[in-house]
């Protein structure tokens, strides 16, 4: 049984970090022209444009995201609790680990974009591909208030190794 409920919650896991990814990519700018925002775009379409009928914009945020978002962490929580044999919770607990979710998939999607993007400066420093610009407008806006703090040592920006070691400490307090 743990077999299926580990398959099952990946899948779900899944899905939750593309429709976040949409979410990330919408709230951070991302160039949806690039090959990879439009991969992730046709991946959620068909959530969240019936969504998106419904629901309109409040300001510059995607309501139809947002609640794309919750939709699907909702349902990850519950079907695991029910694979799992968990069927009295309160609504308020289950809400609880429903917003739990959310975000550690948010921390855990900006820990390895850090990862990736800091890997990528290494291997190819100035250069341009589709997934290194997503990236980039991904993880510059978490990274610069610890650029202001941390600065580069002989050129090597440090910055992504901090930002880790906080996304980590967070993860780690949540566990708990």
């Amino acid at each position: 049984m743990s077999a299926i409920i580990f398959i099952v919650q990946t899948l779900l896991s899944l899905a939750l970090f593309a429709v976040l990814a949409r979410l990330i990519l919408q709230l951070s700018h991302a160039d949806f022209r690039n090959p990879l925002c439009q991969a992730i775009v046709r991946l959620t379409n068909p959530l969240v444009l019936p969504l998106r009928r419904v629901l309109s914009p409040i300001g510059k945020v995607d309501t139809a995201s947002v609640v794309a978002v919750v939709l699907v962490a909702a349902v990850e929580v519950a079907v695991v609790f029910a694979l799992e044999g968990i069927v009295s919770v309160g609504p308020l607990a289950w809400l609880h680990e429903v917003a739990l979710e959310i975000v550690r998939m948010l921390l855990q999607t900006y820990f390895f974009a850090i990862i990736l993007y800091a890997l990528l400066s290494f291997i190819a420093p100035g250069g341009y591909s589709p997934f290194q610009s997503v990236l980039a407008s991904v993880c510059e806006p978490p990274l610069r208030p610890f650029r202001r703090i941390i600065p580069a040592i002989a050129g090597i920006d440090l910055s992504p190794l901090w930002a880790c070691i906080v996304i980590e400490a967070l993860l780690i307090l949540l566990r708990n």
